[in-house]
């Protein structure tokens, strides 16, 4: 496959997390056991892919270093933005990663800068406040998710750009790539849960982390189209793919979580607008 196929795939599945993750937040409101179970699991089908790839030549310590921003801190921030956000919401601020992605692309791996960035700019700020400018929002609505969600979103964008870097002289296999990440920001995510919970940390976790084992699955099955994505492409080319997320995950709350999630026009608006933006950064890339 090529890396816009990789890329949209993992897009798709993405958004679908962002949902299942918003029908596990009904269950249990656990952000911090949600983030290390949806990242656990994640690592599980990423684990059985590099196991059938077979390939396990190259230094895989920068992956390690790589996954403490993300899925490390990442995670358990957008978990945290579902939960006080909800799943559309969190997304479509998280789709302001192409800007964030590319500018640290132009600035510090000396990609190439074109003036079709400063209009997609203007379309993702433009997204952002439309989001921000809605009256109709969820009870369960708060304002500090979105902030929440562009912490995650700067978190994701570094990530990005430190794998494609990594990746480009690497020898490491990129569903090897992809399972040692996940492993190393699951690491960091449990040792932030065993400092707040002490000796309830193996309880809680049997209690309620069964409730993110779905949005887990489908997060790491986006993270191994999205390793394979940055072995074959640019992160100026990838990350506006997968910013697409953002419009998959408000399309999928409007048939599952309408009712919950109060889709209104800002919000359909706002995801357009975010994911236009980030495919002017990319075409022009």
């Amino acid at each position: 496959m090529s890396g816009v196929t990789l890329a949209l795939l993992s897009a798709v599945l993405f958004g679908g997390m962002s949902v299942a993750l918003g029908f596990s937040m009904r269950r249990s409101r656990d952000a911090l056991v949600g983030a290390f179970a949806t990242a656990f699991s994640g690592f599980c089908v990423c684990a059985v892919v590099a196991l059938v790839g077979r390939e396990w030549g190259g230094a895989v310590w920068p992956f390690l270093i790589a996954g403490v921003l993300a899925p490390g801190g990442a995670q358990l921030l957008f978990v945290l933005a579902v939960r006080e956000a909800g799943p559309s919401r969190a997304s479509v601020i998280a789709g302001a990663a192409p800007l964030v992605a590319v500018t640290v692309a132009i600035l510090a791996l000396g990609e190439p800068a074109h003036l079709p960035l400063l209009a997609g700019a203007v379309l993702i700020v433009a997204g952002g406040l439309a989001l921000i400018a809605e009256r109709d929002r969820p009870e369960h609505f708060r304002a500090i998710g979105l902030v929440y969600s562009f912490g995650c979103t700067i978190l994701f964008a570094t990530r990005d750009n430190v794998v494609r870097h990594i990746a480009s002289d690497s020898t490491v296999a990129p569903q090897l790539a992809a399972a040692v990440t996940i492993l190393s920001g699951t690491a960091i995510v449990f040792a932030v849960l065993v400092v707040a919970r002490r000796n309830r940390v193996f309880s809680d976790i049997r209690r309620e982390g069964p409730h993110f084992v779905l949005p887990g699955l489908l997060w790491g099955a986006s993270y191994a189209f999205l390793f394979e994505a940055f072995y074959r492409s640019r992160v100026s080319i990838v990350s506006p793919l997968v910013a697409t997320e953002s419009l998959f995950a408000v399309l999928l709350a409007v048939l599952l979580l309408r009712r919950t999630e109060l889709v209104s026009r800002h919000l359909v608006l706002g995801a357009s607008l975010v994911v236009a933006g980030g495919a002017l950064i990319g075409a022009f890339r």
